[in-house]
């Protein structure tokens, strides 16, 4: 019998030879190379990140200036290598440079370009303004370490609870910041509601700048009321994120978590027995990883 294939467009033609090994390298984690990868890009990173900060220090840089600019440049060549070679290996490039990541390694080059072809940018701004751009490499982690993404998904998965949460928190200090407007009243500094609705802020989340402070006996009733009642408003938003995250933690645990990608759509995440992307479908290659005798897993049976 033939063997029965699912027709795919030319630009979803499935990946092979040197561009699916460095696919596999730079995009999943799973293998010695790809692990290897992954903590000499963050090393570089944190070190790129170390040249910039130091950079901004003015004896730093009256000493060693020429030797960190030569480092920021290693650093800007190695990222514009990096970015290359995904662009090189995925299987939709513009995809992936439109995606976030794609985005922030773009970012990460770019300043210390547009710094040499436009030095009097001061005119304008400031080129170290331009310059602490390079900055955003700190968000390259998040890529690559899990963490960042576990927490991620719990505050996502949060963000409704904590919006009504806020909702109730924003009614209490606009009726606190009233009363106190109508207790207090101008001559004690509380001169309209919403100068006492930024007051009622400051002192229910236990900040207490000390510009705006009560006078009257009623009036610090009501102030150490809402101090009292900031601690555990505190506690709330705290609860919420810990409880998504111990259910998180738990459906982490019910399943063996991979660093396979798709690579049509570059989703994380799939099993390692699975045989198309749960996100949108795509056929995915045979999953790669180092093991004790084979270095692949067969995925699942599919039709045909």
């Amino acid at each position: 019998m033939a063997n029965l294939s699912f027709p795919t467009p030319p630009q979803d033609k499935p990946l092979e030879g040197w561009r699916l090994r460095w696919y596999t390298i730079i995009f999943e984690a799973d293998t010695r190379a790809g692990r290897l990868f992954d903590q000499a890009l963050i090393a570089v990173i944190l070190l790129s990140i170390v040249v910039v900060m130091a950079d901004s220090v003015q004896s730093v840089h009256r000493t060693h200036g020429p030797s960190l600019a030569a480092a920021e440049w290693l650093f800007t060549l190695l990222f514009t290598a990096e970015y290359v070679a995904r662009l090189l290996c995925v299987r939709r490039p513009l995809r992936y440079a439109t995606s976030f990541f794609g985005i922030i390694d773009l970012v990460a080059v770019l300043p210390t370009y547009l710094a040499l072809f436009f030095p009097e940018l001061h005119a304008l701004i400031d080129v170290r303004v331009l310059r602490l751009l390079r900055v955003f490499r700190v968000f390259k982690l998040a890529a690559y370490v899990a963490e960042y993404q576990f927490l991620g998904r719990a505050l996502a998965a949060s963000g409704r609870k904590i919006l009504v949460f806020l909702s109730a928190v924003l009614m209490v200090v606009l009726v606190m910041g009233t009363l106190m407007y109508v207790v207090e009243g101008q001559t004690n500094g509380f001169t309209s509601i919403p100068t006492s609705v930024y007051w009622a802020i400051s002192t229910v989340t236990t900040v207490g700048f000390g510009d705006i402070t009560p006078k009257t006996d009623l009036g610090r009733l009501i102030a150490s009321f809402m101090m009292l009642m900031g601690w555990g408003i505190l506690a709330v938003p705290t609860g919420i994120v810990t409880a998504e995250m111990a259910a998180q933690r738990r459906e982490q645990l019910s399943q063996a978590p991979t660093t396979r990608t798709c690579q049509a759509c570059l989703s994380e995440g799939h099993a390692a027995n699975a045989s198309f992307c749960f996100k949108c479908g795509a056929r995915l290659p045979p999953y790669q990883r180092q093991g004790a005798g084979a270095d692949q897993v067969p995925s699942g049976r599919t039709k045909g």
